[in-house]
């Protein structure tokens, strides 16, 4: 198959090593911004918060969060150009949600008069995932994936190479970056750059997928 997407997609890979004098542009920072921000969520709730680390200051940080575990995922907070912490919020409340919605009247999305139908139909999604002691965490970092898989292939297409996290310690990172998060809790950072050369031994390696037929129903 020759497409543009599948091509950038057979090139993604998750990479192991990277250049450390390598820098992604302030450009394309802020099209990996721009592309995380307009991601879909149910909703439109937006249950997230993005942490970019940058300076050698955050990337210290970041790097002291692995002092209890996965340590194998330590060497990328100083190595890679960038990281981002991709955080959700636990206990998405009606309150977060009429931001959404201001926003919404206010760039003509939604006309006004419907705000109200909007606040008791949508948040019902809300109320459907969320426990007695107001947590929805599970619904809310669903929503952030979203967002994460967008940005993996949105870094596809800039040609920036990247390495998804989940070995990393949310207790250690909701202290570190205590004020950061705001009470949001992040489960999952994405490293990004540019690999290291021969030294980084994912690189270049055929893709190992699934058949079609195996994970494909055409009704």
């Amino acid at each position: 198959m020759t497409h543009q997407i599948i091509t950038d997609l057979n090139n993604r890979y998750t990479a192991k090593m990277y250049d450390a004098t390598k820098r992604i542009t302030a450009e394309d920072m802020e099209i990996i911004k721009e592309a995380m921000r307009l991601s879909a969520s149910s909703i439109n709730s937006q249950p997230w918060r993005f942490i970019v680390i940058e300076s050698d200051q955050a990337k210290q940080r970041l790097h002291d969060t692995f002092a209890n575990k996965f340590q194998f995922n330590q060497h990328h907070a100083k190595e890679a150009s960038h990281t981002i912490l991709f955080a959700h919020n636990p206990n998405y409340t009606k309150s977060d949600y009429q931001k959404v919605l201001d926003v919404e009247v206010s760039s003509g999305h939604l006309p006004a008069e419907m705000e109200e139908n909007m606040m008791k139909g949508g948040f019902g999604f809300v109320d459907l995932n969320t426990d007695e002691t107001g947590f929805n965490g599970y619904w809310s970092k669903a929503q952030t994936y979203i967002a994460f898989g967008n940005a993996l292939h949105t870094l596809t297409r800039l040609g920036i190479d990247s390495t998804p996290m989940e070995g990393v310690d949310p207790e250690l990172i909701g202290e570190v970056f205590k004020e950061e998060l705001g009470g949001y809790v992040c489960h999952v950072a994405l490293a990004m750059g540019y690999h290291l050369g021969e030294k980084d031994y994912n690189h270049g390696l055929p893709k190992a997928r699934l058949p079609m037929d195996d994970v494909f129903t055409v009704l």
